[in-house]
């Protein structure tokens, strides 16, 4: 009895430790994966930043719409369609971020994100900003969609975009240009998709958005959210599931060699 109990365990034994180094080899390959994944990242970031500007009023070639790509626009301000993206941090504090369409001249309308300010709390209000008439010249970067906030429930591909029904959805117009438009009032929404806003406003945007750069005193931050490209920190975690697996291989071999010892000296 004590025999087969002995070697049940000793199965169990080999059997766990067997799993364990198959299971850290598998974490060590997704963490050089990962690393992988960032290192693309950050070239398609210097790629893109590398590039020559581009000015969105006259590009042609639609492929030249690149992220992450230096670009200049000039249009009209479009405030009766602004919007709030809503639970986006800055330096550890909750915020949001203004977004209003620009009215380009040959009819077409690009986002254009405006800037960050801190979430209104108590009786603090938010911030009042003008928009001023004219036409406007615009500086950022561009990126193929709204950066997304990504949902804690694990549904992070819901846009979770929904306008309020007394939203404006008219066609553009430079009526509300030159006003000052406070944000107290503006919609608030997770996320945005462009296909959708397109559809609700019937207004055909380019199909990238500018995050805006250039300064202006209007008290909102232009600091944008920037994917982790720290390749470096996977490779460490890779080694450090790497040798845990070593461990455990040279446990199993060692457990291994004892029970064979122990069969040949029975």
């Amino acid at each position: 009895m004590a025999a087969s109990h002995t070697k049940l365990l000793n199965f169990v034994a080999t059997l766990l430790l067997a799993a364990t180094a198959i299971t850290c080899i598998s974490l060590g390959r997704w963490q050089l994966s990962r690393a992988q994944e960032r290192r693309h990242i950050a070239a398609v970031i210097q790629e893109g930043r590398a590039g020559e500007r581009l000015n969105l009023n006259t590009y042609a070639n639609p492929e030249s719409l690149q992220p992450w790509r230096p670009a200049t626009v000039e249009g009209i301000w479009q405030p009766q369609f602004s919007l709030l993206l809503d639970n986006r941090n800055l330096d550890g504090k909750p915020g949001l971020w203004l977004a209003t369409p620009l009215l380009l001249a040959d009819g077409k309308v690009i986002l254009i994100l405006r800037g960050w300010f801190a979430r209104p709390i108590g009786t603090v209000t938010g911030p009042t900003v003008l928009n001023p008439e004219g036409v406007q010249k615009i500086e950022g970067e561009l990126s193929l969609r709204v950066p997304r906030l990504f949902e804690l429930w694990g549904a992070s591909e819901r846009s979770d975009s929904s306008l309020p029904a007394g939203w404006p959805g008219q066609q553009p117009s430079i009526q509300l240009a030159g006003l000052e438009q406070s944000t107290e009032k503006l919609p608030r929404l997770q996320n945005i998709d462009l296909d959708e806003l397109s559809k609700r406003l019937g207004i055909k945007f380019l199909p990238v958005v500018l995050m805006q750069k250039n300064e202006i005193d209007d008290g909102l931050k232009r600091v944008w959210p920037e994917p982790s490209v720290d390749a470096d920190k996977n490779m460490g975690y890779a080694m450090q599931w790497f040798g845990f697996a070593a461990i455990a291989v040279i446990a199993w071999l060692g457990f291994a060699w004892r029970i064979w010892r122990r069969k040949k000296n029975a």
